[in-house]
């Protein structure tokens, strides 16, 4: 199992309208794809120096291939679209994780 995290830190003057466009639009498109089982979105419990609130967002898939699949097949209109609303309100970063065993 794979974990696509997207670490995202969003200024408050965006806050709202970024987290509601995360949870109603943005996630579920990216579920549509069904390139993922399950996603959560979680708030990193760390102040930042640079201010703003900071997220994660873990999607879980079942392979490395079906990742790459997404980034060529879906990932370029998702980023268009949150560079579109939030261009110069949030930083994002990706992570790719390997889910060695859960207890």
């Amino acid at each position: 199992m794979i974990i696509f995290n997207v670490t995202t830190n969003i200024h408050e003057s965006a806050h709202d309208q970024w987290l509601k466009w995360m949870q109603e639009k943005h996630i579920p498109e990216i579920l549509a794809t069904q390139k993922f089982s399950s996603a959560r979105i979680v708030k990193v419990l760390v102040e930042e120096e640079m201010g703003g609130i900071t997220y994660s967002v873990q999607y879980t898939t079942d392979s490395k291939d079906t990742l790459e699949k997404y980034y060529l097949e879906d990932q370029p209109r998702f980023d268009r679209e949150a560079l579109e609303l939030f261009a110069d309100k949030m930083l994002s970063f990706r992570t790719e994780l390997e889910v060695i065993s859960e207890h």
